[in-house]
This record gives C-alpha cells, structure tokens and sequence, in this order.
C-alpha cells in the first residue's frame, strides 16, 4: 500500500473526502516527526506500536566495490515497535 491506497481507504473507512483524509495522513506524519525530535522522543499508540529514535553509534565499514575501510558516521534512526494487537494480526496473517 502506497500513501494515495491509504489516503482512499482512510477517507472511506472515516466517510470523508479523500483531502481531508490527506490532510489527517500529513497531520500524523508530522506530529510524530516533531515528537521523535524532542530529546527522548517517543510516540506509543498502545496495541498499535511504538515509534521512537535510536542512537548508532560511528563504526568502521567496507566500501564493497573498493574493499577500502570507510568510517560511518555516528546518527540517529528512526524505530517502529508492533504492539500485540498488531503482531498478532499479521502473525495471523501470514498463517492463512
């Protein structure tokens, strides 16, 4: 499912225009992009997930076409940890 497949279904499942179901989409994209860049950011939607950020440390690696040592820099990422009611459902999922 791509943005647009999940804007028409948001915007039918909630019986409402399709740029309204856009602008909901946006809204919660950004509100949890400024909620992970707080110190300590977090967003838990319980049975859902939780987003959070993660720190990764710098660390040496392997340029594969050149087999050089190169350093990676040190950053943070974005995580996503499925709630039960989540995993459950594509546990179940993937069973049928």
């Amino acid at each position: 499912m791509n943005k647009s497949e999940l804007i028409d279904a948001i915007a039918s499942d909630a019986d409402i225009t399709k740029v309204a179901a856009k602008k909901a989409l946006e809204s919660f994209v950004s509100n949890v992009t400024k909620a992970l860049q707080k110190k300590d950011g977090k967003v838990s939607l319980v049975g859902f997930g939780t987003f959070s950020v993660a720190h990764r440390a710098a660390r040496q690696g392997i340029n594969p076409s050149t087999k050089q040592p190169i350093k990676i820099a040190a950053k943070n990422v974005a995580k996503f940890k499925a709630g039960s009611d989540l995993a459950n459902a594509v546990m179940g999922a993937k069973k049928k």
